[in-house]
């Protein structure tokens, strides 16, 4: 059990020096910092679901951090593994690792402090052979990749050496696999792990995801006692699921832009639709524009940018290559492009720099993905998300309605 002194000041169980860090960087920890980080300590599995935005990466990935700080992990094994649904998603995870551990070191350094080479990598089907190869050579401490990916690092004796020494596993954006054959591929990945490398810490993460009980009995599974008579026993391992009440605000609008009702040609519609969306663009520094297909994204980008002098918006989804979309993302950051259109490539948990605002065209599938979606605008601790819902006919504005008090009520599937 954690020291009472510890579990009142969670930055306590931090050195001194990551607690100074912490302080200068985020300021105070938030709630769900706050109620993870004792939980983490004591090495309970964890499923945490909090509003985009709360710190739930961070309160992930601290503790693992300090611990090859501290001395207490070895470098030069792979012993926290992050799992997410989007390869997107993994590069942004990466980067915003890479960052803090450049801000510790310095901070360490300037205290002539040792600080251990903690060592970000990414393994996806985007990743070079030459670099798989010397991830072989050298693991990381922190690999960073995706459900199929672990599944294909199983099947190889090269990609079992790097999994046998883990000490956590997060599993990010859990809600997107869970009910899926993705999910069942992942947690039968994860159980294999166990064989391969003993028990490790389970760290699930997710801002839309019902019902609590059940994804925290499916993310922890069934750990193996011995039975009667040399036969086995199973025990569901507990989850400890943090759901810390943590408002999130939102300004919210729902619009149906001036378009002809009855178009003699299909293309009419979208022209005025796309036109609508321009005006939004042009009034804001950086917007991101979510479609629910790969075919409306690719025609509203082009009626966008078609009767424009310099480029306006670029399409981002699964069909263009890890360059094309690293660019894309890139030059939104650098405020070298106004917007993207994009499907739910951009949707779960990435950070695309400061935006203005997230629009929908069309009403998204579901609550959770509009949650999701509008959470990429405002995605710091404390911001207001800032989400317009463009409608395309009647019955969408009243679907648009629906979902629009749904998020801002906090309320999901």
């Amino acid at each position: 059990m954690l020291p009472k002194s510890m579990t009142a000041e969670p930055l306590s169980l931090f050195v001194p020096l990551v607690a100074e860090w912490f302080r200068l960087r985020y300021g105070a920890p938030t709630p769900i910092q706050i109620e993870a980080w004792p939980a983490i300590a004591r090495g309970d599995h964890l499923l945490i679901t909090a509003p985009t935005g709360s710190g739930k990466t961070m309160a992930a990935f601290l503790w693992a951090i300090h611990q090859w700080i501290d001395g207490h992990w070895e470098i030069g094994r792979t012993q926290v593994l992050y799992v997410s649904p989007l390869k997107a998603l993994n590069n942004d995870i990466q980067r915003n690792l890479l960052s803090p551990l450049a801000e510790l070191r310095e901070i360490f350094v300037h205290a002539s402090q040792p600080f251990p080479e903690i060592r970000v990598l990414t393994r996806s089907g985007d990743t070079p052979a030459s670099e798989r190869r010397q991830m072989i050579r050298r693991p990381p401490e922190i690999l960073i990749t995706t459900p199929e990916s672990v599944h294909l690092l199983l099947s190889s004796t090269s990609g079992r050496t790097i999994l046998g020494h883990l000490r956590t596993v997060i599993l990010d954006e859990i809600h997107a696999v869970l009910p899926s054959r993705r999910g069942t591929l992942l947690m039968g990945s994860i159980e294999r792990l166990v064989r391969l490398s003993g028990e490790f810490q389970r760290i699930a993460l997710s801002a839309t995801i019902q019902p609590l009980a059940a994804a925290a009995a499916f993310v922890g599974g069934f750990q193996m006692k011995g039975g009667p008579a040399g036969q086995a026993a199973y025990q569901a391992r507990r989850v400890l699921i943090q759901a810390p009440a943590a408002a999130k605000q939102y300004n919210i609008s729902v619009c149906v832009p001036g378009v002809p009702k009855s178009p003699r040609d299909p293309n009419d519609f979208w022209a005025a639709f796309a036109q609508a969306i321009g005006a939004r663009l042009q009034a804001n520094r950086a917007t991101l524009v979510f479609t629910n297909s790969r075919r409306l994204c690719e025609k509203l980008t082009f009626l966008i940018n078609r009767d424009q002098q310099t480029l306006l918006a670029y399409a981002h989804h699964g069909s263009l290559s890890k360059e094309i979309r690293t660019e894309v993302e890139r030059n939104l950051k650098a405020g070298a492009l106004k917007a993207i259109l994009a499907t739910g490539s951009l949707e779960l948990g990435i950070d695309i720099g400061e935006l203005d605002e997230v629009i929908l065209a069309q009403a998204p599938w579901s609550v959770a993905e509009a949650v999701q979606r509008i959470g990429r605008a405002g995605h710091g601790v404390g911001q207001v998300s800032r989400g317009t819902f463009l409608a395309a006919h009647l019955a969408d504005k009243v679907c648009a309605a629906v979902v629009a008090r749904a998020v801002g009520e906090g309320g999901i599937e």
